[in-house]
């Protein structure tokens, strides 16, 4: 191949990718998924801030069991948060209300880019408060509120955002399941149904009378964790696989003891189960 050939060869595969990459990011996006996906982010956000509200004095009061110092170290470099200087009960329920307010008024749609912006910071605050009481579901409203952020400037961005991080949320699921042996023995969905203290429905009964069931439970979850993570980026499988998410990871969420973790992951797969504007066929 003389060198012309293979700076033309070059030049062609940049510029393959180089479309690959506008067409992900810049493609125009249906607007009307990801307004479900600001109410159901919302809803999500004051379902978790209910949990918080009973002891949010007792954790993060003046004379609350985590003073600021001490969770400083715990926080990384750049890690803040607004309930840092509430040094009243006054100031530590103003902030709280005023994280009600923001999940409100972004469900709602109203001004839509400094409500999102907001309730992005205020939710950051109050995970960075106790970062050691945060849950999987409480990452993950944190991720769905700042892709919100970025679906009231762009939708095609915003859409981008919420595949990404579903997949590599699916994706880090998996890996951390397939790292310990029960997962691979089949055992774990008997584990995870016989925590009595955190399951929300009993299977041991319906596990002990079918150690196939069992198996075939502990390998679906992976099995299908992987299956999105992998499908949610071809045009052919993508509303298969969140159609698919929109019932699967609410169940899995409810099997394993984290239903607000389920809701969120179900979440993410709403603007996927509708075709992107340039893929529709056209009349």
């Amino acid at each position: 191949m003389t060198a012309t050939n293979q700076i033309s060869a070059d030049q062609t595969v940049t510029d393959q990718i180089a479309d690959t990459w506008n067409r992900f990011w810049f493609t125009p996006a249906d607007p009307r998924p990801l307004v479900a996906v600001r109410i159901l982010t919302a809803v999500l956000g004051l379902m978790l801030l209910w949990s918080y509200a009973a002891d949010l004095q007792t954790w993060f009061g003046p004379d609350g069991m985590l003073p600021v110092e001490t969770v400083a170290v715990l926080r990384p470099p750049a890690g803040w948060s607004l309930y840092d200087v509430a040094t009243t009960t006054t100031a530590v329920w103003a902030i709280f209300a005023a994280t009600v307010v923001a999940l409100v008024m972004t469900g709602a749609g109203v001004v839509p880019r400094p409500s999102a912006v907001v309730a992005a910071l205020l939710w950051a605050s109050l995970l960075n408060r106790g970062p050691m009481l945060a849950g999987p579901a409480d990452d993950c409203l944190a991720v769905l509120l700042w892709c919100l952020v970025a679906a009231a400037f762009s939708a095609a961005v915003g859409r981008g955002l919420l595949q990404v991080h579903a997949a590599a949320i699916a994706a880090a699921a998996a890996v951390a399941q397939l790292k310990g042996d029960v997962w691979w023995d089949g055992t774990a969905a008997w584990w995870l149904a016989a925590r009595a203290e955190s399951r929300l429905v009993d299977l041991t009964g319906l596990f002990r009378a079918s150690e196939y069931l069992m198996n075939l439970t502990t390998h679906a979850v992976p099995a299908f964790e992987i299956l999105f993570a992998i499908g949610l980026w071809f045009a052919a499988t993508q509303p298969l696989v969140a159609r698919a998410g929109l019932v699967a990871w609410p169940l899995i969420g409810l099997f394993a003891g984290q239903p607000a973790w389920g809701f969120a992951l179900a979440i993410f797969c709403v603007p996927f189960a509708w075709p992107r504007v340039s893929d529709r066929a056209t009349p």
